[in-house]
């Protein structure tokens, strides 16, 4: 997570009046394989000179993607009510012109998390009905929202306070993880393990992040075998080399695409089912080939080793 992403996790009010479609069953017809959007935020964010050339920047990187295969992106960049200098319906209308999907978008949520702002959960609402989500997703946590075990308790008492609101907004919340989550905070407890057992099922799900579950120390299949059912989405991205004691942190564990790492995939797709996963999305914070020639080849090894 970057500093140019978290500016992008803040909320803002946006009109309501929407109509609403709901998001339930819209996507079951077909095998989805998705693209977290922030993994092309460097080509997203070169455009600087208006709505015009943003639009037609966006329908430029979209194209792309479809291309490739995929067939569903998971939204970021939602502030001041707009996405990337964009009306909601526009952004979403560029999605649907080039046959994509998209099941869930990343909203900080920041506002109501830390003050129970109402006007910035109604807002995310009224921009994930306009997306056509069937999640919206918690990203990132502030710093102010982490601490002990209480601090983690009474941020589940808000995740299920605004899912409530999203539930019956035809929608689900779902949290997203980092590694931060997994730090002893004494008594075995962890930021993860107490979200897990205060945020009521019914209410609030998980998407679990492969890459920075296993940088944490833990193991995806442990996880999900003793929490079955709570992790409806995934995000999959592939880390070259486990840490070792010698190298530096940052050298170590470097993102790679999916397919050429140490994260078994295949076989944890073998717990979709267990799991409860609904969709998944490629993402990767960081590339060495370029992005687009990365994100074909996660698409190629998912489509014909993975899932095969």
């Amino acid at each position: 997570m970057t500093t140019t992403r978290r500016s992008f996790l803040q909320q803002a009010s946006l009109a309501t009046g929407a109509l609403f479609v709901p998001a339930k069953g819209l996507f079951a017809a077909k095998q989805l394989i998705g693209l977290q959007l922030y993994t092309l935020r460097n080509e997203i964010f070169k455009v600087k000179t208006g709505p015009a050339d943003q639009a037609a920047n966006l329908k430029s990187i979209l194209e792309k993607v479809a291309a490739i295969g995929y067939n569903s992106v998971e939204a970021f960049g939602f502030g001041n009510g707009k996405y990337f200098g964009l009306s909601v319906e526009e952004f979403a209308n560029i999605i649907k012109q080039n046959s994509l999907v998209s099941p869930s978008g990343h909203y900080g949520l920041n506002a109501f998390l830390m003050k129970e702002d109402e006007q910035d959960l109604d807002s995310t609402i009224e921009a994930g009905k306009k997306m056509s989500h069937a999640f919206i997703t918690i990203p990132f946590l502030a710093d102010a929202l982490r601490g002990n075990a209480d601090a983690y308790k009474s941020l589940s008492q808000k995740m299920n306070k605004a899912g409530e609101k999203i539930n019956a907004a035809g929608m689900k919340l779902a949290y997203h993880n980092h590694n931060f989550e997994f730090k002893d905070l004494g008594d075995g407890k962890t930021g993860m393990s107490v979200m897990l057992a205060e945020t009521d099922p019914k209410l609030v799900s998980f998407e679990m992040d492969m890459y920075w579950v296993t940088r944490a120390g833990a193991n995806p299949e442990d996880l999900i075998k003793a929490h079955p059912g709570r992790f409806k989405m995934w995000h999959i991205k592939d880390m070259e080399t486990k840490k070792s004691a010698s190298t530096d942190l940052n050298a170590d564990q470097a993102f790679t695409e999916v397919g050429t790492g140490v994260i078994a995939y295949k076989d944890l797709f073998k717990l979709k089912k267990l799991s409860g996963m609904e969709y998944f999305f490629v993402e990767q914070d960081q590339v060495k080939l370029p992005v687009y020639e990365s994100i074909s080849k996660s698409y190629q090894n998912l489509k014909n080793n993975i899932l095969a």
